[in-house]
């Protein structure tokens, strides 16, 4: 079993940029698995806005206005077609691991049931859970900046993706930190046995 980086934070926290700065920094090569790569490569008929329950639209990814706190937000929902998908997700980085692969894991955790399938299916002594925060301001700034991004996307799970109960092997802040010098943080981490995925399977 080789190495699995396990990256969870909201959209717009930097996640995918301090994967590519540890594939430059890491000195074995490391396979980028994304959140992002799955859910682009749904058929767009399962990819909704707004779709009713039954709609084909909702059974991928349904992206749905709402309010939360009194502010407007887009929430992503998964139906049935979606979450099999994510659990495929999950079972390509474990595969990629078994066969000899270092995995860099680019997610949101939306729910614990996530967290636990990795934790069942990848190796807790070989994968480092790693949060990766930043301030919602700078993450407002980032959204509004990015093309596709509905508004309020990211506000709308700020918080929900870290509430799955398990301290993280390291936390790390993307606000103002060089992303070269996170991933060196990181990098000094995967020095210690990680511990995180280890204690929620006992």
């Amino acid at each position: 079993m080789s190495n699995v980086i396990l990256l969870n934070g909201c959209s717009s926290a930097g996640k995918t940029t301090l994967a590519l700065a540890l594939q430059n920094l890491l000195c074995e090569p490391y396979q980028h698995i994304a959140l992002d790569q799955f859910r682009d490569g749904m058929p767009g008929r399962v990819r909704g806005l707004n779709s009713p329950p039954g709609d084909p639209g909702a059974s991928g990814l349904n992206v749905v206005p709402g309010e939360l706190n009194g502010k407007w937000v887009t929430h992503i929902q998964f139906g049935d077609y979606g979450e099999r998908v994510l659990a495929a997700m999950r079972r390509t980085v474990a595969t990629l691991s078994e066969l000899g692969c270092n995995v860099i894991v680019d997610d949101l955790l939306f729910k614990r049931d996530y967290l636990e399938d990795y934790a069942a299916v990848v190796d807790p002594q070989k994968t480092w859970f790693v949060g990766v925060k930043c301030s919602l301001d700078v993450i407002n700034e980032r959204e509004a900046l990015r093309p596709g991004r509905f508004p309020g996307t990211a506000r709308a799970h700020f918080e929900q993706v870290h509430e799955h109960g398990v301290t993280y092997d390291l936390e790390v802040d993307t606000s103002a930190a060089d992303p070269a010098e996170v991933a060196q943080t990181i990098a000094q981490r995967l020095q210690q046995p990680p511990l995180a995925l280890q204690s929620l399977r006992q």
